[in-house]
């Protein structure tokens, strides 16, 4: 069980750590101190819900094609490779967070922007449904899948409140471009160990097969 909470709770928090768009947009409102607690819960939420219909749909995937968690692996790895590149490829030249949302400062511009960058971003389907989902299925149905997917939506309520009421505090730090360098390089190299983790496996189901 243990194992599985950590698991949980570790891969969704690695995956949610890229800054993209979602991010950045939390992170600005939080700077901001707008309608910093609504977006907060909407983004966790949202992604918790994706989450439980990765861990309880990625089974039923399985039955019908017992290929499709190897196709995942790999699709999500080819991805994590590409992003984590693009992380190292920014790590380099420097980064800040800018202009990349709506000037968004009422509830309801705050909301559908924030239901914009999840719900229409299709990483997210890939990270929750695809890559979390694979993962969940090295864990036996019942109590450790469970244990894995509150744990894995317990980290998505963890980061995003962490992100938006702790980015006033991480204002004048992250004003840097030093600083989003490497926290950029942090994440690539974050997202390319993901990446070899699903690899692996395949790679020795290759070698035993030969």
């Amino acid at each position: 069980m243990i194992t599985a909470a950590l698991t949980g709770y570790f891969t969704a928090l690695s995956l949610i750590l890229a800054i993209g768009a979602q991010n950045a947009f939390v992170l600005r409102q939080g700077m901001l101190g707008r309608h910093v607690f609504v977006l907060c819960l909407l983004c966790a939420v949202s992604d918790a819900a994706l989450i439980t219909l990765g861990v309880l749909g990625f089974g039923w995937l399985v039955t019908l094609s017992p290929q499709f968690p190897h196709f995942m692996a790999l699709a999500g790895a080819g991805f994590l490779i590409v992003y984590g590149g693009l992380r190292f490829k920014a790590a380099i030249r420097g980064n800040a967070v800018g202009q990349t949302t709506a000037n968004a400062t009422g509830l309801r511009p705050v909301i559908l922007t924030g239901l914009a960058l999840t719900w229409l971003n299709p990483h997210v389907y890939l990270d929750t449904l695809g890559l979390i989902g694979a993962v969940s299925a090295g864990f036996a149905e019942g109590g450790q899948k469970l244990v894995f997917g509150v744990a894995a939506a317990a980290a998505s309520f963890t980061f995003f409140f962490a992100l938006g009421y702790g980015a006033r505090l991480l204002s004048p730090i992250m004003q840097s471009a030093r600083a989003w360098r490497i926290f950029d390089g942090l994440i690539g190299l974050t997202m390319w160990t993901i990446a070899a983790g699903l690899l692996w496996p395949l790679r020795a189901g290759i070698s035993g097969g030969a």
